[in-house]
């Protein structure tokens, strides 16, 4: 249904554009860790980024799962979805560094860092 005033559905969130970000981000920085540090660095640079793609997924899932009555409602499921969010980082960043013996921890860690700020630069832009 749109929205009278814009003409636009009043669904539309910025998750393509925040998940395209982080993606490119995460590409750009494994293709240049992988100049530098060969295979090891491009894969550690891919797993930095997919740590927050896939944290930003599952936060998506459950605010899509939730149908709050109220603003208490919405608050809860807010607080929910970014506790999910946050151990979902915690653990893959474990098993990142504890599975992979290979990891150069400087571009993980970049590609990590970036895709954080990428993430809050995305939702700021205006459609």
């Amino acid at each position: 249904m749109p929205d009278s005033v814009t003409g636009r559905s009043p669904f539309r969130y910025p998750l393509r554009r925040v998940a395209g970000w982080q993606f490119i981000a995460t590409g750009i920085i494994a293709v240049a860790g992988g100049f530098g540090w060969g295979w090891a660095g491009a894969i550690s640079g891919m797993l930095g980024g997919i740590v927050n793609l896939a944290a930003g997924a599952a936060y998506a899932f459950v605010v899509g799962l939730a149908n709050p009555a109220s603003a208490g409602g919405t608050l809860i499921t807010a607080f929910r979805a970014e506790a999910i969010k946050i151990v979902l980082i915690v653990f893959q960043l474990w098993l990142v560094l504890t599975m992979y013996p290979d990891v150069v921890h400087a571009v993980f860690f970049a590609a990590f860092v970036v895709t954080v700020l990428v993430t809050q630069a995305a939702i700021l832009i205006r459609d």
